[in-house]
């Protein structure tokens, strides 16, 4: 990954939505929340401000004019410049094509999943089978109903993605399971062994 002036992927959502026209903080902190891109990237309005200030000392935006509205503070209104403009593109280029390496919270934790009894952890996996269940049919739900609303699809492909990583993470997590209890090359009683339990303890009772 390229190394980047400000780099930050609420500067990105930013500098998408002044290619439609200059706009305040404000008013992109409004839109980026009504169309729900506070799903896909956490912000808050101080972050919002200060990722304004960098695009702009990086010459990516620039002040546009500045209005007043009765006893409000002033509100600057800032516009997209070339070099913002030609940085969008190539950013986008390069989060589309190139994969990155990410560290999820999961993956950390399945790094260090021999810390846990397997007993435990097959408790603890059979919740976050029902958890992500419980998600996909909230995003499922979500994007049916947007899409019924007349949005085109196109503007929830981001949702889509989530659905498939749901259903990729819980065939993984069930294929985990398995291993763990499979009554012939399980790993549950070598793994409790690690804790000092018998095995007929760590093994999964099957009703």
């Amino acid at each position: 990954m390229k190394k980047r002036k400000v780099n930050n992927l609420l500067a990105l959502a930013v500098l998408s939505y002044l290619t439609q026209r200059p706009m305040h903080p404000y008013e992109l902190s409004r839109s980026l929340r009504d169309h729900g891109d506070d799903r896909s990237i956490r912000f808050t309005h101080a972050s919002l401000y200060m990722v304004v200030g960098q695009l702009a000392r990086a010459g990516f935006v620039v002040e546009h004019e500045t209005s007043r509205e009765g006893g409000r503070p002033e509100r600057t209104v800032y516009a997209l410049t070339d070099a913002g403009r030609e940085e969008l593109h190539d950013w986008m280029r390069d989060l589309v094509g190139e994969p990155n390496h990410e560290y999820p919270q999961f993956v950390a934790a399945l790094s260090l999943i021999a810390a846990l009894p397997p007993q435990e952890v097959l408790g603890l996996l059979d919740h976050r089978l029902a958890r992500l269940a419980e998600q996909r049919a909230e995003i499922r739900d979500l994007v049916d109903r947007t899409v019924a609303s007349g949005v085109h699809p196109l503007f929830l492909v981001e949702e889509e993605y989530r659905l498939a990583l749901l259903d990729a993470e819980a065939g993984f997590v069930r294929d985990f399971v398995a291993r763990i209890t499979d009554p012939e090359a399980g790993w549950g009683p070598m793994w409790a062994t690690f804790h000092g339990r018998s095995t007929h303890q760590d093994e999964r009772q099957e009703p």
